[in-house]
């Protein structure tokens, strides 16, 4: 349970960092995200969320 705590929180600090240091192109993705049909999000999203769980295998295993 603390490794999901810990990950949530590096999660956080990543995204306001991103966030901090680049608010217009931050502003610009939403703006572009918004266009985009919900396919191509849940595509994109489950992509992402493979790539993280094979990076956590590789890293745990």
């Amino acid at each position: 349970m603390t490794d999901l705590v810990v990950a949530l929180g590096l999660v956080l600090v990543i995204e306001g960092l991103i966030y901090a240091g680049f608010p217009r192109g931050m502003k610009h993705m939403m703006a572009v995200a918004q266009e985009l049909p919900d396919s191509q999000l849940r595509a994109g999203g489950l992509v992402a969320a493979a790539a993280g769980l094979v990076v956590v295998w590789l890293i745990r295993g």
